[in-house]
Order: C-alpha cells, then structure tokens, then sequence
C-alpha cells in the first residue's frame, strides 16, 4: 500500500465535513505539522492532551486527529507555561501532526448531533438551526419513538450516553416527545428549540438563568460537554476506514474529559 499523506487522510473527514462550514471563531483543519507529511497511522481523540501525545508516539501514530482544536486562540510565545504551548511544543519536537474537526463536523448531517439523535432514536430528523438549506446546520429535532415522562427521558438520556449527572430544568407538564440535541455547548439553541415545538433540549454547558428562561415549558437536559461529543470518535473512525481501511487507525484510550465529577 502507496504511503499516504496527512491531507489524503484527512480528505476522507473533509468530504463530509468541509472546512468551510467552521464557524469565523473556529480553528479547525491542521494545527501542527504538514499536510504533504506521510503518516504512519492516526491516533483518534476528543481533545489533544499530553497523554494522548505519549499514546500516538508509543503506538507508532504521528497523525493525531481531534474534535476540538489544540490551538483555538492565538498562541503569542511558546514558553511551556501553559498545557496547550506544552502540547505544541511537544508535538513539534517529535514530528506530530495535529488536526481538528470542530464546528464543521458540527453542523452537518451525520455528524456530532445526528450521532446524539441516533442514541435516543429520533424520527422525523431535521437540522434545528439551518444556515445553508436544510442539510448544513447546528442542532438536531425530531421526535422520540413514544412519548416519555420527563423522569423516564432523563433516565433514558442518563443510560444511552452514559453521563454520571444531568443538570435539568423544571419539565413541562406534558409528555416529552418532540426533542432538540446539540452537541457541545448548546445554550445558544434554546429559542430555536422553543420555536420549534421541542420539550426537551439535551446539550451542554448551560448557564444557571438559561434554566429560568427554559420555564415549564421545554425540559433542559444538561449532560456534559464531553459526554455531548465524545461519539466524534465513532464518526471519524467510519470516515477513515470506509476509504482506507488498511490504514492504521486508533481511537485513544486515554479519558480526555477537562471535567471530574465527586
């Protein structure tokens, strides 16, 4: 098999994801290293930490392929004073190549918030928010096979995507049926939600009035920003085995979740 180059590899994740589609703020494609470079094998993660560093080198990967971008604000030195210069500086050292698909995998169908719909069987699926006709867009709605009280929808959220909390709102009085998913942070949704006719919003990193404003009338689920996401892996391990599936591909074993819970 011809040796392939990082871009050819990564072209498999940008055919359904295109850069293009990231938002302005964003920072996805290649962070660190060379897309003419040829890889030995791709190592797949969340976020890129220093462990997950150690992993792609003692496993023989230099490609290191992430959801969320190493470096998503300006970098002014690289002294080792921060864990993302240590990051940089690291995979420099060893010829690492570090790349990220972030919001434009996001925002397309099959992507981070089909993935969450298909945990809890969504019919009837459509991008919440469209901002480029009806297949490019944030958030997923659609309806839950059977209607569920509230309790027995967070119970179902809780088992399928295995978080060890939920924070909620106060549910509405009816059954919650019709159901709004976001991956990541996802309080930007919630009119959209409402709007929509959903009773329930499940995503990420919602802040204490969010809930107020939610009201008794559509159920916020918080799961966790982690837990919202981490089924990225899943997405682009079927991206780069459909094209290539001799290619050396390793989901990492290391918990990259920021957040502990006590």
């Amino acid at each position: 098999m011809a040796q392939l180059t990082a871009a050819q590899v990564t072209a498999s994740i940008e055919e359904m994801a295109p850069l293009h589609y990231q938002e302005t703020y964003d920072n996805a494609g290649f962070c660190v290293g060379r897309p003419q470079s040829e890889v030995t094998g791709a190592l797949l993660c969340v976020d890129v930490t220093e462990a997950v560093l150690d992993e792609a080198l003692q496993t023989g990967a230099n490609l290191i392929i992430s959801h969320h971008p190493v470096i998503f604000k300006g970098l002014k030195q690289l002294t080792g004073n921060t864990c993302t210069e240590r990051i940089v500086e690291k995979a420099i050292k060893n010829n690492l190549i570090l790349y990220a698909a972030h919001t434009n995998i996001d925002s397309v169908r099959g992507g981070v918030s089909e993935a969450m719909a298909e945990k809890l069987q969504l019919r009837n699926r459509q991008i919440l928010a469209p901002k480029e006709g009806d297949s490019v867009g944030f958030g997923i709605l659609g309806d839950l096979p059977a209607a569920l009280p509230a309790k027995d929808f967070l119970q179902l959220v809780k088992t399928n995507f295995n978080t060890p909390c939920i924070r909620y709102s106060q549910p509405p009085a009816t059954a919650i049926s019709r159901v709004a998913v976001c991956g990541g942070s996802g309080a930007f949704l919630l009119n959209d939600a409402l709007a929509a006719g959903a009773t329930a919003l499940v995503s990420a990193d919602f802040k204490y009035h969010d809930f107020s404003d939610a009201g008794n009338r559509l159920l916020i689920a918080d799961i966790g920003h982690y837990e919202s996401e981490k089924d990225v892996l899943g997405i682009f391990y079927h991206c780069l085995t459909k094209k290539m599936p001799n290619f050396a591909v390793r989901l990492t074993k290391n918990d990259t979740n920021a957040i502990n819970y006590f």
